[in-house]
């Protein structure tokens, strides 16, 4: 451990602490990952300008969880240390815990406005499905189970920041991951020690990465035989050696200023491709080894994805809220709110976001408690809105285009024309609406503009299109939970004309 590793520990490991964002950053200066963005490699993200703004984002989600006011809906009570936990860590034993959960993930999701989508309780909820399963892992060998459970109790107890890589690169998809042109392209483990594994390889998409204490690797995908190098599930320091995150294009970097950027400034998360350059993962931190059956079915068998995607549910109702507010306001400044067309729009945008929201509260009152006292999501409500959201989301979308017309495109070019008395004139006669002044009426439209037709916003469509994965995937989801035999039930009644 060396002397910044040391410090970090001793920042964070408090028990009964909850941690600051004071804290967060400070650990993440700290810690020397390897992050490239635009031709450089960067070591501290906190106050590189690519990374500074979602950075001190991330910081005020610590601070709103810590807050005094917030501590009932953003936290419970840990059963090893007496101390106060994040929510997001919960494994619930109710209906009632459930409806917690999903409250204080609205919580956080309200101070990004549901624009970011990997914050800190995403992954923190796949580990608390994997620790109330641990039989699942106990399955693959003998310590399997205590070391994701011990696994969980670390980041549940310290706060931890937890991302995860679990697709493939996108290769060659016509062939399995053994069968590449080399075949440590993909993550995988090259070779075994007495202490652990070494992995080597490339996998996506760990949006929020450059952010996070730890990396969560392992495969959604279904794997064939002779990929049992690719099936493992293992938790990483950002900070391994040989760990290299490229980050895409950071859109904070062309952004001038949160006037003219509202969002793109302090929201874009980004998204990284994890290259792993012989990464050593001691045994302790490795829950699934060359298993390609428990590798798949980690996500379905335990209530790991139920518990991420109810979070992520709740992330999106709360965006879906946010673009009905930007709406109508719009259409407000516009003048054509009272529009009996407008209204109808509107009434659609309204119905989507209601469908969306109804069927969040429906994972919870819907949802099962298992053999062991656990409770799950419905998964029926789950996967019907996931297999739709990829379809509504673009429509949403253009619905708001429509209505804003070119409003959103007929602005002056930057938050500096205001300052040029030769334009002042002109822009405040002729960029107000019937109750909003220029500068409040160009405000608005700008933070229409970066929600939809910026990169950052133009991203968004690209990632809520797939964010439970590509839409064939989340439709089996869907088939694989539906009630088939009841409803079949139906037609065998209508077949038996016995009775006519």
């Amino acid at each position: 451990m060396n002397a910044h590793q040391a410090a970090a520990l001793k920042n964070t490991e408090v028990v009964g602490t909850l941690r600051s964002g004071d804290s967060f950053l400070s650990d993440l200066r700290a810690s020397e990952r390897t992050v490239y963005v635009d031709g450089e490699r960067v070591t501290n993200v906190v106050d590189h300008p690519a990374f500074r703004g979602a950075a001190k984002t991330f910081g005020r989600l610590f601070d709103y969880a810590a807050a005094p006011e917030n501590r009932e809906r953003m936290t419970f009570t840990s059963p090893d240390t007496g101390g106060p936990v994040w929510r997001c860590f919960q494994i619930p034993k109710s209906h009632e815990d459930l409806r917690a959960k999903r409250i204080a993930a609205e919580g956080w999701a309200e101070q990004t406005f549901g624009l970011m989508g990997r914050t800190p309780d995403h992954v923190a909820n796949f580990f608390a499905g994997f620790a109330a399963v641990p039989s699942f892992f106990e399955a693959g060998g003998k310590g399997y189970a205590d070391n994701v459970v011990n696994f969980y109790k670390h980041i549940r107890d310290n706060h931890k920041y937890v991302a995860y890589a679990i697709v493939p690169p996108q290769i060659d998809r016509s062939r399995p991951a053994h069968q590449q042109s080399d075949p440590t392209l993909y993550a995988g483990v090259v070779r075994e020690t007495d202490s652990g594994i070494v992995i080597k390889g490339g996998q996506q998409l760990a949006t929020g990465a450059v952010f996070a204490d730890y990396l969560h690797l392992s495969c959604i995908h279904p794997l064939r035989a002779g990929d049992e190098a690719y099936a493992i599930s293992v938790a990483i320091p950002m900070d391994a050696p040989g760990l290299k995150l490229y980050s895409r294009r950071a859109f904070a970097l062309t952004a001038e200023n949160v006037e003219d950027y509202p969002l793109t400034t302090r929201f874009d998360e980004t998204d990284s491709f994890v290259v792993l350059d012989d990464v050593h993962v001691p045994w302790e931190r490795v829950f699934i080894y060359r298993n390609i059956d428990l590798c798949f079915q980690q996500w379905w068998k335990t209530p790991s994805h139920s518990y991420g995607n109810h979070q992520a549910q709740a992330r999106y109702a709360t965006k879906l809220r946010f673009l009905l507010g930007l709406a109508k306001r719009l259409n407000e400044a516009t003048g054509n709110d009272k529009a009996p067309p407008v209204q109808v729009e509107m009434g659609e945008l309204a119905a989507y976001a209601s469908l969306v929201e109804q069927m969040l509260y429906s994972h919870e009152v819907s949802g099962t408690i298992d053999a062991n006292g656990i409770a799950w999501p419905s998964k029926i409500s789950l996967y019907a809105v996931m297999a739709l959201q990829s379809e509504i989301n673009p429509h949403m979308i253009d619905i708001v285009r429509e209505l804003t017309g070119a409003a959103m495109i007929s602005l002056p070019s930057s938050s500096k024309d205001f300052n040029n008395p030769q334009q002042l004139a002109d822009i405040e006669r002729y960029y107000v609406s019937s109750d909003l002044s220029a500068r409040e009426r160009v405000k608005l439209m700008r933070l229409a503009w970066d929600f939809i037709g910026t990169e950052f916003g133009n991203r968004h469509q690209q990632y809520e299109k797939f964010y439970g994965g590509a839409s064939y995937l989340v439709k089996t989801n869907m088939y694989r939970n539906y009630d088939f035999e009841r409803a079949g039930r139906l037609v065998d009644a209508a077949l038996d004309t016995s009775l006519a």
